[in-house]
């Protein structure tokens, strides 16, 4: 159904796609897998419009065709559910399913919303979603609005006489388990219908859901994979050009807590979202909270903080208790924030490397109230070459960076502000497994150096393997500390019994 030939893409200094080779035939899932840099978002970007291929030959159906814009690459029956999710929220759902298609429901420039309704039915029902179109997209969580956008891509069954393809970047980036196998069902079931590519750093997921698998690595597909005649061994080999390590999580390197306190959390209670949560944390300890969605540990960090106001309770640092709903206090502490969501919380991705990792400790490049480009540039440089961010130059903008990198310069911001206390909400969400590896070694180079971390992970795994110990959470409640020493690590169902 969908083949690309030779397709070549260059931007100044940097090959993405190099001589790309791939097929998505009728009816099967089709993985795509690489580090980020890899060249995958800029072969999505080329198959639904919004680039231009340098070369290469692109064909749907077997009819050559070249989509200068996204609208036109859904007239050839290819469409995209991005890992941001692209629903307004301020709509209702059938509105988000039908927008810039409402012709069919217009009578003399007026909707006729029940006729709307009555379609948003049909294309909620390929999906297995039983809910009121009426609905505005706000109220509901993040995997109900991943259906409505699945729903929204069907829509081209409707509107186009071609075969669906459809394309999802990262799409269990926030799920939790039970919405990662809820989606996988629908995913199975709309294969049916549709042909699907599937984008994904976790690898599990892919051998789970895709019948074949291409490996990206330097803007070049080095290799294809019947997902059944593979492992994840053989597919983090061909990623990174190096085999998975026995030592995923650096565990060997895993630092002993001084004895000394340096953030106590006393009793701490906001209503409906965490109770009564009381526990320290030593120099160079890394504590992780495990729980479900919903169990408070999110919370937690972001009072920590300074984000979220609690109703009760203490932050201490020593004799010094935080005031809360105050980040610039926290900062000012010592407690440097790495978000779950990079992109719009953690950095200015439209500004470059420099600003963005000198924004929080502007004292240190300005002379005589004027700010010192040549101190900041230098600064910048020493950073990029400690914590090894890969990138063109100092004056890269964020924007351009790969997950790994993007991660990196934030965590570069907080070290160059010199805190003594890190909260890593979801530290690796997004990121490669090759970059995940350079994350762990830097989480644990920062603890040898003293440096106490709060942990949130998408994984139990990860949890287990950074942690010091683990805290379990439920119903925003403290359940048990479980210790997680070298070599005594214990497993994810040890926790899972304090969780549900």
């Amino acid at each position: 159904m969908l083949e690309v030939r030779n397709i070549s893409k260059s931007f100044p200094g940097v090959k993405a796609l190099d001589h790309v080779n791939l097929q998505v035939r009728k009816n099967e899932i089709v993985g795509l897998v690489g580090e980020n840099g890899a060249g995958k978002s800029t072969l999505l970007k080329i198959l639904i419009g919004a680039y231009q291929a340098d070369e290469g030959e692109l064909l749907v159906g077997g009819e050559s065709v070249r989509p200068r814009s996204v609208k036109e690459a859904s007239d050839y029956g290819l469409a995209m559910v991005f890992q941001e999710q692209s629903l307004l929220s301020n709509l209702a759902v059938r509105e988000n399913i039908f927008l810039g298609n409402e012709e069919p429901f217009l009578r003399f420039g007026v909707i006729n919303w029940k006729k709307m309704d009555q379609a948003a039915r049909v294309q909620l029902k390929k999906v297995e979603l039983d809910l009121d179109p009426a609905t505005y997209t706000d109220t509901l969580n993040f995997a109900t609005r991943q259906m409505v956008e699945l729903a929204r891509v069907m829509t081209l069954e409707d509107r186009t006489s071609r075969h669906p393809i459809i394309i999802l970047d990262e799409p269990t980036t926030v799920l939790e388990n039970n919405e990662v196998k809820l989606l996988f069902e629908r995913l199975r079931s709309l294969k049916e219908r549709a042909s699907i590519i599937f984008v994904s750093h976790h690898l599990d997921e892919i051998l789970e859901i895709s019948d074949r698998v291409y490996i990206f690595k330097d803007g070049k597909n080095i290799a294809e994979r019947k997902t059944r005649e593979t492992h994840v061994g053989e597919l983090h080999r061909l990623m990174v050009g190096r085999e998975l390590k026995g030592e995923y999580y650096r565990e060997s390197k895993q630092a002993t807590p001084g004895d000394d306190v340096v953030l106590s959390i006393q009793h701490l209670t906001k209503k409906g979202a965490y109770h009564d949560v009381t526990f320290d944390l030593r120099r160079g300890e890394i504590i992780g909270l495990a729980g479900v969605l919903g169990s408070g540990r999110e919370e937690v960090c972001r009072t920590v903080a300074g984000i979220v106001v609690p109703d009760s309770g203490q932050v201490c640092l020593g004799d010094f208790q935080l005031p809360f709903g105050r980040p610039a206090a926290a900062i000012k502490a010592g407690i440097g924030y790495v978000p779950q969501d990079r992109g719009s919380e953690g950095l200015i991705t439209y500004l470059s490397i420099g600003p963005n990792i000198t924004l929080p400790s502007l004292g240190q490049v300005v002379r005589r109230g004027f700010l010192d480009l040549r101190h900041e540039k230098n600064m910048t440089v020493e950073w990029i070459n400690r914590l090894g961010i890969k990138t063109p130059g100092p004056d890269a903008l964020c924007l351009n960076l790969s997950g790994g990198n993007q991660q990196k310069v934030v965590l570069a911001k907080w070290l160059a502000s010199q805190v003594k206390i890190f909260v890593l909400d979801h530290p690796t969400r997004g990121v490669d497994v090759g970059a995940k590896e350079d994350v762990y070694e830097l989480v644990r180079a920062l603890a040898q150096q003293g440096i106490a971390m709060l942990l949130i992970s998408d994984t139990l795994d990860e949890t287990i393997g950074l942690s010091n110990a683990i805290l379990t959470m439920k119903d925003g409640r403290i359940t048990q500390r479980i210790a997680a020493p070298i070599g005594k690590k214990p497993q994810p169902v040890d926790l899972i019994q304090h969780m549900m």
